[in-house]
Order: structure tokens, then C-alpha cells, then sequence
């Protein structure tokens, strides 16, 4: 059967803590500003962030009684079954259907994976036309792509998260022809210029391209994504008291145009060149 079908961006890295969540709705968020139809698929069943920003997004539009932009929203449990093999069965055909179901309503799918391995992390790596992977801006965090020479900063070994993202790379080029524009983004930047702060930039770009990648300006250290979880809200929403709780700040206005810069890097298609006629890449086992 052959269909349109969305742009698929997965937000993906197997370290805890490394700002998935946030990216993935702060993206979400700024492709419905555009007018964009959006979906949102959160992966990781433990924490499920991405499901409780959301639901903290929506009870702020309630409450506030205002046309808020919401995207979307699916949460794909992981199945807990006796049989691994059953499992991962059950599980592929859940993640099928549920993007199969969104392919023809939206624009685009964001899709937010857990901060370890799984099948269900691995099928959204499979399945994404961009993936992003967020990096603290920190030597300690850069071992989730590759283990480091301490003397000369080069890279002297792929990590097991790298290997599965080329590994995925590889098989959905051979599958369908389309290959996966996979960018890593450093997060969490100091404001303070430091020694460090230059060993990251030029390691994260050795890294890159030892692994066929590329790397987008990142997303400095601030308070107010954790305040703006709380209320579900983002950078680029309304910047109004009666929302945020708060006066806006200017730490507002640059974190949103860090994010617009970051959008901008993806080079995402537009609706228009994407919606094509072709057969959709379905996982299989």
C-alpha cells in the first residue's frame, strides 16, 4: 500500500539526563508555531517525561482557557511478557501501528526515546528520517559515542550506542534507499568561556566525523526549561505572566532563538517536498 507519510525526527541518546525531553517538545512546539500538524511518541516507559510535560502542557491550557498549540500525543508502552522474543514482537507491531496511524495526520512525528537500550529506543532509531542526539557539554558525556584518547582528544573507538545507530543507519539505507541525517547537538553549554568548553567543541567534531554525522550550534544552561516543565510550556509559546508564572526574562528570548537556530540547522523538508508518493518504511523483526 502506498501512502504520504511524515518526517520522522527521533531524539536519541542512551544517557540519562542529556535533555531529550525537552528538546523533543521545545521542536514539536515550534513546528505547530509554524502551522505544522505534529505528533509526539514517547518510548520510554519508565519515566515517560516527554508524556508528563505534555499532560502538564495541557493542564496549563485548561486551565488558562487559551488556544494553546498541542501536538499529538502517544505514549507506546514497553511489553512485559515472559518470552524476549514475544516481547519484541509485540512491541514492533505496537510501533507499526501507532506510526502507521499518525503518518497520514501529520507533518511531522517526534518521537522521544528512553535514556537506555531497548527495542522500542532501537525501532525509533530505525525509523527516523533526522536523528538528534543531545550531548552535555561535558568530556564525561562523551563517552556515550566513543571512548577518547586522553593525550591527543581523538576518538580511538566507537561506543555500543554509536554502533547501533550505524547499524540502523546502514540497514534503512539498504532497505529503502533513504538514509538517516543524524545531527548531535551539544547541550547544556557553559555561558562562562572555558579550556573545556573548546576540548568539547573540538572532540564532539572529531567524533562526527568518525561516525558520518554532523554537529548543530547547542542549547545553553538554563534555569528556566526545568521551570517551564512544570507548567509544560516553551520557549516559544506566548512569553506572558498569566502563562509562565512569572515576568518573562531575556534568558527567555535567548534560549528561544538558540532553539530557532537549532531548527533551522536540522534542514527539515517542508510539508510540501516530503509529502510524496512512496511506500512507507515499516519495521520488521
Amino acid at each position: 500500500m502506498v501512502h504520504t507519510g511524515a518526517h520522522i525526527i527521533a531524539v536519541g541518546n542512551e544517557k540519562g539526563g542529556s535533555g531529550k525531553s525537552t528538546t523533543a517538545l521545545h521542536l514539536a512546539v515550534y513546528l505547530l508555531h509554524q502551522g505544522h500538524r505534529v505528533a509526539t511518541v514517547d518510548v520510554d516507559s519508565r519515566q515517560q517525561t516527554l508524556t508528563r510535560y505534555v499532560r502538564n502542557r495541557r493542564a496549563t491550557v485548561e486551565a488558562a482557557g487559551r488556544p494553546i498549540p498541542m501536538p499529538k500525543h502517544v505514549h507506546l508502552p514497553s511489553a512485559w511478557g515472559d518470552s524476549i522474543r514475544e516481547n519484541q514482537r509485540t512491541e514492533l507491531d505496537i510501533f507499526n501501528r501507532a506510526i502507521d496511524g499518525l503518518r497520514g495526520e501529520v507533518d511531522y512525528i517526534v518521537i522521544d526515546t528512553p535514556g537506555f537500550d531497548g527495542n522500542l529506543a532501537r525501532l525509533a532509531h530505525a525509523a527516523a528520517d533526522t536523528l538528534i542526539t543531545p550531548i552535555n557539554d561535558s568530556m564525561v558525556d562523551m563517552d556515550v559515542l566513543a571512548r577518547i584518547d586522553p593525550v591527543t582528544g581523538e576518538p580511538i573507538g566507537t561506543s555500543p550506542y554509536a554502533r547501533n545507530v550505524q547499524r540502523s543507519r546502514a540497514e534503512r539505507l539498504a532497505a529503502t534507499g533513504r538514509g538517516t541525517d543524524w545531527v548531535l547537538v551539544r547541550n547544556r553549554i557553559s555561558n562562562l568561556g572555558s579550556r573545556n568548553a573548546s576540548q568539547v567543541q573540538n572532540t564532539i567534531d572529531r567524533v562526527a566525523a568518525r561516525l558520518g554525522c554532523r554537529v548543530a550550534d547547542g542549547i545553553a544552561e538554563r534555569v528556566i526549561f526545568r521551570e517551564l516543565f512544570t507548567i509544560g510550556m516553551t520557549v516559544f509559546d506566548p512569553l506572558e505572566a498569566e502563562l509562565l508564572g512569572g515576568v518573562p526574562s531575556m534568558s527567555h528570548v535567548n534560549a528561544r532563538q538558540e532553539y530557532r537556530s537549532l531548527a533551522a540547522a536540522l534542514h527539515l523538508p517542508a510539508p510540501a517536498q516530503h509529502f510524496e508518493v512512496m511506500e512507507p518504511m515499516r519495521l520488521s523483526a
